[in-house]
């Protein structure tokens, strides 16, 4: 029997998770990691039965074909789900374009979905030797340097991002964390500052980020990748 979707929850339209494209966006359940930033937490746990059924959400894209460009799959952490790539290629067969958005924690299935994707988002949050400091899981940058990686062969078009927030990646670890990233191929890294509005963590939400990064820094990071953006979210 086919494993479906587990479904968290559904955007029917965004301009904002596809560039360039007008996309829905599929929350899938589940999330093994705790990052202290983390803005959905509601979907780190996998739940019976799931918000809405898989077969729900495609009967309604099929509704939308000619309107839509694009279906990106979210979290959560998409690739958890033993039924993403089935659902992907179920997307796929209404000629929609595929997005997801990763958190590099599942080499083995991201490998499994690569062929599918058009476009992919994913987060490297820190320094590798530092990941534990974030997601506060052992060993959680070996699977995300494995992942960054693959997507870098695999030749799918990108964003690398990482959210800033001065407790967690001091300016000093953010130019040896894009150093790294530089030195590893990526050319379009996205750094975005923390976000305060639904973070959990009340230590971060209340730290004030005048100034941070420094303007010094964000030169030097700017210097090193064909394309960089710092996306701003004001203190």
């Amino acid at each position: 029997m086919a494993v479906e979707l587990k479904v968290g929850g559904l955007t029917p339209f965004s301009a904002t998770d596809y560039p360039g494209k007008l996309a829905a966006v599929v929350f899938v359940q589940g999330c093994p990691w705790r990052c202290r930033y983390c803005h959905n937490p509601h979907l780190q746990r996998r739940t019976p039965e799931g918000a809405m059924s898989w077969r729900d959400v495609l009967a309604w894209l099929r509704r939308r074909v000619g309107l839509l460009d694009a279906v990106v799959f979210s979290g959560g952490e998409a690739c958890m789900d033993p039924g993403l790539a089935r659902a992907m290629r179920d997307v796929k067969a209404l000629g929609f374009n595929i997005g997801l958005h990763t958190a590099c924690i599942y080499p083995q299935r991201l490998q499994e979905v690569l062929p599918l994707l058009d476009w992919v988002g994913f987060d490297i949050k820190t320094p590798f030797a530092h990941y534990r400091l974030v997601t506060g899981v052992a060993g959680s940058g070996d699977p995300a340097r494995a992942c960054l990686d693959a997507i870098l062969a695999s030749g799918v078009a990108y964003e690398c991002r990482t959210t800033a927030h001065p407790d967690l990646l001091p300016d000093a670890q953010l130019l040896a964390l894009a150093t790294t990233l530089a030195a590893r191929g990526v050319d379009n890294y996205v750094l975005q500052q923390f976000r305060a509005e639904g973070c959990a963590d009340a230590s971060l939400a209340s730290r004030p980020l005048h100034g941070y990064p420094a303007a010094s820094t964000l030169a030097h990071i700017g210097a090193m990748f064909a394309r960089f953006t710092f996306r701003h979210h004001g203190s």
